[in-house]
């Protein structure tokens, strides 16, 4: 009633100016225009009031028109996001601390949905699941504010995946090739090396203009900070942001970051620039959403988890994406990280996040274990992508690879008789240890393009045959070394073309050959 009421007392004043306006001249149309922009400010606004808080949940009362996802104003600027939506009450998680709120405070509406800040002043900071600096170097100038949910881009805003995204790990370039704008899941069990696999991607993106963002979930304060040491000592930093939520934080900050390092990430690539974000876990993130569903009172299902995890995760991997040039071609490429329990790959997070992704590498603790590192299943890991997202080079050099690896594998079983093998076995088994060898990987030694290369095409040529197993790591090494000493302008034209032509593969496998034969004879 208030606001009809206001709403003709503004048309009258218009009216009323309007007329004076063609009497006095040249200084009414200011008037005017000050009337025509003037919006009442005793409108009616809705308030509610809190029933209960507790867990990062408040229940309010009184907001009949607010809508899911929308902001709310608490106690002490204290913001809350609509979760939940019932006929009488709303439920709402909190984004700071809940002491301050009591039974019986006023809330307010603000008419807009979670956002977070995002610019390029935000690489190499490390910021809280709202924004926020938490690396104590002051504060960041955003350039803008983005929307924490987006819809994912549809088809025609999209283009092939036809690019790589190097990781600069053999195991995975060679066999799993990521490409820029892929969804690549890396799963299994703790301890078995996953977050060194993406730490060492975003290491080998230095120097190749992409935007690096990890978003910590549910994980140790000290092992955030380590990691932001180890980004720091490697000089990774620079191109990188870290978006942390730690298990110290509340569920409802868990459970939003994700989303907030996505819209960081949709930032950069709304603007052509290529991005690399992993997901560090997403099983935490499940869990802390789970958490805030049974709260909320929703009605449990498998595992406990509520009925739309699934979309939880599914609309938050779909907004990664290789844009069309219309957009201005950039890309996101996700690398969301699950946890498994003793290998068990049928649980109900990872077979849902597995069904979303393009692919995944699975990590096996036998593996792992046995000195395998990376610990890389190549049986049960896949690209849907595939050589698509391979160089031409790459895609020559590594061959036939993953089929000498499973014919290793079924032979394995026979090791135990080796006596009772032909010479034939035995060479077969001799070349597929020296595979698994070469494969073998420090951690923070990401290898180029023309060092896979030149490896691949020596190894699959059984140039390293002969080599003991111990020694052909460092044989690897010095023989990379001697050939980009020896065949400078093929190395060039591999790196920077990404091409091989069956000419230079011949040139680098005599100078491979000629390498080992010098060794032999020394």
């Amino acid at each position: 009633m208030n606001e009809t009421i206001l709403a003709d007392q503004l048309d009258q004043l218009k009216r009323m100016w309007t007329g004076l306006a063609t009497q006095e001249g040249d200084i009414i149309p200011l008037m005017q225009e000050a009337v025509s922009n003037w919006t009442p400010s005793e409108l009616e606004q809705e308030r509610g009031t809190v029933l209960t808080v507790g867990d990062g949940i408040a229940t309010v009362s009184g907001l009949e028109h607010v809508t899911y996802g929308e902001i709310l104003i608490f106690t002490n600027g204290i913001r809350g996001m609509v979760q939940d939506l019932r006929r009488t009450e709303i439920g709402c998680i909190l984004f700071g601390d809940e002491q301050d709120i009591s039974e019986g405070s006023i809330v307010k509406r603000t008419g807009k949905t979670a956002g977070v800040p995002v610019g390029d002043a935000f690489l190499g900071r490390v910021v809280d699941a709202l924004g926020n600096p938490i690396d104590g170097l002051g504060k960041i100038h955003e350039d803008g504010y983005r929307p924490v949910e987006t819809p994912a881009p549809g088809i025609i805003d999209r283009q092939p995946v036809n690019r790589p995204m190097e990781t600069g790990l053999l195991a995975i370039d060679a066999m799993f090739p990521i490409g820029r704008g892929q969804r690549e899941l890396i799963i299994g069990d703790r301890q078995t090396g996953k977050t060194a696999i993406a730490l060492d991607t975003i290491l080998n993106q230095k120097g190749k203009d992409v935007i690096c963002i990890y978003v910590a979930i549910g994980q140790k304060a000290s092992s955030v900070a380590q990691l932001v040491e180890t980004l720091r000592g490697c000089h990774a930093l620079e191109y990188c942001v870290v978006v942390s939520a730690t298990a110290s934080d509340t569920a409802p900050l868990q459970y939003i970051a994700p989303y907030a390092g996505c819209a960081l990430g949709e930032y950069f690539m709304a603007n052509g620039k290529d991005v690399l974000i992993v997901y560090d876990d997403l099983s935490k993130h499940a869990i802390a959403y789970r958490a805030l569903s049974l709260l909320l009172e929703r009605s449990p299902g498998r595992e406990a988890y509520p009925g739309d995890v699934f979309y939880l995760h599914s609309r938050l991997l779909e907004r990664s994406a290789h844009l069309s040039e219309a957009l201005g071609g950039g890309s996101m490429t996700a690398l969301p990280i699950v946890e498994t329990q003793a290998g068990d790959v049928s649980a109900y997070i990872p077979t849902n996040i597995i069904s979303i992704t393009d692919g995944q590498i699975f990590l096996e603790s036998a593996l792992f274990f046995e000195g395998q590192r990376p610990a890389v299943n190549v049986g049960l890991s896949v690209s849907r992508v595939g050589g698509d997202a391979q160089t031409k080079a790459m895609k020559k050099a590594a061959g036939d690879i993953r089929l000498e690896l499973a014919q290793f594998r079924e032979m394995q079983v026979f090791m135990q008789f080796s006596s009772d093998l032909d010479e034939m076995t035995r060479n077969q088994l001799t070349f597929g240890q020296g595979l698994m060898e070469l494969l073998k990987q420090p951690q923070y030694h990401p290898l180029k393009q023309v060092e896979q290369v030149i490896l691949l095409i020596a190894a699959l040529e059984h140039v390293m045959q002969a080599v003991p197993l111990r020694q052909i790591p460092e044989f690897g090494r010095k023989l990379v070394a001697h050939v980009q000493e020896q065949l400078p302008d093929v190395c060039v034209e591999i790196e920077k073309m990404g091409v091989l032509s069956q000419e230079n593969k011949e040139r680098i496998l005599e100078t491979a050959r000629q390498y080992q034969q010098t060794l032999k004879q020394g």
